[in-house]
Parts: structure tokens; C-alpha cells; sequence
């Protein structure tokens, strides 16, 4: 029992001569300075807005073109191909898996509303092959119906499942796509999944573009 304690007393004391890091004549360890880590940006969506955005990042590496040519599409859920397709149709698709069909909603409130639509392709009609895939058109829609949120420069406000539109310069080229799941380097916002010109991706761009909308359906 005396040389265990010995032994006891040995080890307690090699401890204090060596330090926690194991190195002798140290008497604490060495902590190297680092840079504070950001936030976590907590993700407070719906399990609604949570599945939408996971249906957008499923058509990674199956839409893989940029497409914009004018498609004849059935009606309803017409769609072009799934390998091709511009910013919208990853909205439309993701809305699609949801049971939401932009495409029939769309055309419905245009054929009871058609003066609050943009005037920006010289139509006397709608046109259900083509409106719904119409950035412009799915702002009109989205505040119409109650979806639209403050834009703001704050990334907590958005959310996984959240439509964003952007215009990629000063004056046109509108641009929408949906807040991901994935959390950008640094952990401080949520990428979002879009088209861009390369097929659909998942990037940390969210505030790269002036944003013309912020919308949430659930």
C-alpha cells in the first residue's frame, strides 16, 4: 500500500515539473493564438422551406447546362429536360417536388390579373410555355401572394428554402435561385443553390448581386 501511494505521489509530481503538454520545465500548456471564430449562423426554418431547399441541391449534377431557348411544355407540370434550363426552372423544380406547380399557379393569376405583370416581351396573353420561367414574373407572383420578405443585408434572414432574386447588374439581367442548407466558409451564412450560366450549383453568393427580392412560402 506505501509504494503505491509513493508512486501516486511520484507521478502528481512529474506532472507539475513537466506540464499538461508533456514537455519538461513546463507548467501549463502552450495556447497559440487564433483568430475568434464567427457565429454559427442558426438555421431556423420550417421542415417545409428545409425540403425545398434540399430539392434544389438534388439538381446538382443533373442540370449541368444553361438553357434559355423558348420549349413548347405540357400543361400542367410541363418542363424542359432535366439536363438544361436557366435560374428559374431550379425554382420551379424544387417548388415542383413540393407539389407546388409555379407553372399552373403562375398562369392562373396571370389570366386573372395580366396588367400587374411586367410589359417586357410584348404578349397581349399569357403564355403558360414560358411566364412562370420569367424572373420578373415570379417576383409579381411570390408578392401577390403574401410571400414576400424585407431585404436586408442581415444573412440570419435568410433561410433554408427561401427564393431570393437578384439582378447580376446595375439596370437587368435578373437572376433568382434558393437559400441551401450549406452553410458557407465560416459558418456565417447559407449558400445558395442556383444556375448561373454552368448548370445548377451550390455557392457562397448570396450578397454578390444587388437583391431585388426575398420571399417564403412556408
Amino acid at each position: 500500500m506505501r509504494r503505491t501511494r509513493l508512486m501516486i505521489v511520484c507521478f502528481c509530481l512529474a506532472l507539475l515539473v513537466t506540464g499538461c503538454d508533456g514537455r519538461t520545465g513546463a507548467t501549463a500548456p502552450t495556447v497559440s493564438a487564433k483568430a475568434p471564430q464567427r457565429a454559427l449562423i442558426a438555421d431556423t426554418a420550417s421542415p417545409e422551406g428545409r425540403r425545398l431547399a434540399q430539392a434544389a441541391q438534388a439538381q446538382v449534377g443533373r442540370t449541368v447546362t444553361y438553357d434559355p431557348s423558348y420549349v413548347t411544355l405540357a400543361y400542367p407540370k410541363g418542363d424542359v429536360p432535366m439536363d438544361r434550363g436557366v435560374c428559374s426552372d431550379v425554382v420551379i423544380r424544387a417548388f415542383r417536388e413540393m407539389g407546388v406547380d409555379l407553372q399552373v399557379l403562375i398562369h392562373e393569376d396571370m389570366e386573372r390579373a395580366f396588367s400587374k405583370y411586367p410589359r417586357l416581351w410584348s404578349l397581349d396573353k399569357p403564355d403558360p410555355n414560358i411566364d412562370h420561367r420569367r424572373v420578373p414574373n415570379l417576383r409579381v407572383f411570390f408578392k401577390r401572394a403574401g410571400k414576400a420578405l424585407p431585404i436586408t443585408k442581415d444573412p440570419a434572414d435568410y433561410q433554408p428554402g427561401d427564393v431570393v432574386t437578384w439582378n447580376l447588374r446595375d439596370g437587368g439581367l435578373p437572376h433568382t435561385g434558393i437559400v441551401s442548407t450549406v452553410r458557407a466558409p465560416g459558418g456565417d451564412r447559407f449558400c445558395v443553390v442556383h444556375n448561373i450560366g454552368s448548370g445548377t450549383r451550390i455557392e457562397d453568393r448570396l450578397f454578390d448581386f444587388t437583391i431585388t427580392g426575398h420571399y417564403r412560402w412556408w
